[in-house]
């Protein structure tokens, strides 16, 4: 039976379904995102097509505009889109006009789990696979690639075009489900010949993918678009914030130490730990001693 597991980290706390002992779906909350689903009190920085409202120091654009509230009036949000972070740090979170009064958003239900059961699920590859952008399947492999349009899935292998067209969808819609991939998503399939083989590969995606999306027919030239609703950073897009994304790899690993810790590590990674110093008081007081840290530009 599917079953969430929660483990709450420093930085991060990671959630994930697992079914038949594999992850299916994964979510990481950072620290200080504010997460979908959030309200919030704000107040309105400018009106009409690209209204933006100011909450708790954080500009939330506000796509459907604030009908009825005057510039600098007080009002309340929910948060649509977080923060996205990763590439895109310009993009600035979404949010919607809203009646209801402010209130965290809903709290993630599940088992709190310590790391090994995450481990045990196959957390480690999960995040290999969100570092490299490239997920094998039996007969071949996808590349992912985040890009501020879409992400691309390109699907390539050593099957028969027709095989490989159906279970390059299948891995694609599992990997889209996995790591959490929203907005305008392009996989790149295999030319195949006739309508039927074509379609064989959509409902392929159709089998994996839970609702809602929608998407278009694969056509002539194997491309197949994929629109799902966009509320959080996938873990390839956090991934891309290359430096935040190791520093709390390496939080997770340091946490499960016990005693002093001296944590070696690539100069940005380090950068990123003394930017966030209660990082390093929540690892003294899990290990129960010292951290240090040293920088070698070689990792």
């Amino acid at each position: 039976m599917p079953e969430w597991l929660i483990e709450r980290g420093i930085g991060e706390t990671r959630a994930v379904l697992v079914e038949d002992g594999r992850i299916v779906e994964a979510r990481i909350l950072r620290e200080g995102v504010v997460p979908a689903g959030t309200i919030l009190e704000g107040k309105l920085k400018s009106v009409g097509r690209n209204a933006v409202a100011i909450a708790g120091g954080q500009e939330y654009l506000l796509p459907r505009g604030a009908p009825g509230i005057t510039q600098g009036a007080r009002l309340n949000i929910e948060v649509t889109r977080e923060a996205l972070g990763g590439s895109e740090p310009w993009k600035r979170p979404l949010a919607r006009l809203t009646e209801e009064p402010p209130r965290d958003a809903p709290a993630l239900q599940g088992r709190e789990v310590r790391s090994k059961e995450l481990d045990d699920a196959g957390w480690l590859d999960l995040i290999e696979e969100a570092r490299s952008g490239i997920v094998q399947f039996p007969g071949g492999e996808l590349r992912i690639s985040p890009t501020p349009a879409m992400t691309l899935v390109d699907v390539d292998g050593q099957l028969p075009p027709t095989e490989l067209a159906v279970a390059g969808a299948r891995a694609a819609a599992q990997v889209i489900r996995r790591h959490g991939v929203g907005g305008s998503i392009g996989i790149d399939l295999p030319t195949v010949e006739g309508k039927a083989s074509r379609l064989a590969a959509a409902d392929a995606v159709d089998a994996v993918l839970p609702k809602p999306f929608e998407r278009t027919a694969v056509n002539g030239f194997g491309f197949l678009q994929i629109v799902r609703p966009r509320t959080h950073a996938s873990l390839f897009e956090l991934a891309a914030d290359r430096a935040a994304f190791e520093a709390r790899a390496l939080l997770r690993s340091a946490a499960q130490e016990v005693g002093a810790v001296r944590l070696a590590a690539h100069p940005a990674v380090i950068a990123e730990l003394n930017r966030n110093p209660g990082w390093l008081d929540q690892l003294s007081r899990r290990t129960g001693g010292l951290v240090t840290l040293r920088d070698d530009p070689s990792l």
